[in-house]
């Protein structure tokens, strides 16, 4: 099964900070954040799907996001921490190479990913809690992220939208 087999039949769409992406889940359960505008489902979690020849660009919530690895190749998950730490988690099934089968990216982190073999793709599941909203969501530029973080230049450069969309 290729990349266009799980786009198709999970009827997934173009996510904005790039690969294709389907809500599977929403609770029917919310709760009150004093850190997020209004009431908020107790979790989301979608499908999302990255080709190798794409990027998933630097990006931040205001919740937790646990990350599954469903299927194709693995997944690198580039994090730059709220206390400006960069680390790369590989999300797979091959623990001996490294690979986890979940990883985490802790509320407030930038975040982005790759998949660093050719020719393939990675599907992979997202849990965010509380539930995703866009109005949590933020994309970063190149600008922003290397006024911060001018140690992690290369992969900000890599990862990072020249100009926003």
């Amino acid at each position: 099964m290729n990349a266009d087999y799980w786009i198709d039949h999970l009827n997934m769409e173009e996510h904005p900070e790039g690969g294709y992406f389907k809500q599977s889940f929403k609770s029917r359960e919310t709760i009150e954040r004093e850190s997020h505008p209004g009431p908020r489902n107790l979790y989301t979690s979608i499908y999302f799907l990255l080709r190798s020849e794409n990027i998933s660009h630097f990006h931040q919530l205001l919740s937790d996001e646990l990350w599954y690895f469903h299927a194709g190749s693995s997944l690198t998950v580039h994090i730059i921490d709220p206390a400006g730490t960069y680390r790369q988690e590989k999300l797979g099934l091959e623990m001996e190479k490294g690979e986890k089968p979940q990883v985490l990216v802790e509320k407030g982190s930038i975040f982005g990913s790759s998949v660093d073999e050719e020719n393939t793709f990675s599907l992979v599941g997202c849990m965010v809690s509380p539930g995703f909203d866009f109005a949590d969501f933020k994309l970063y530029n190149q600008a922003e992220l290397l006024k911060d973080f001018p140690q992690h230049e290369k992969v900000i450069k890599r990862l990072a939208y020249d100009q926003l969309p």
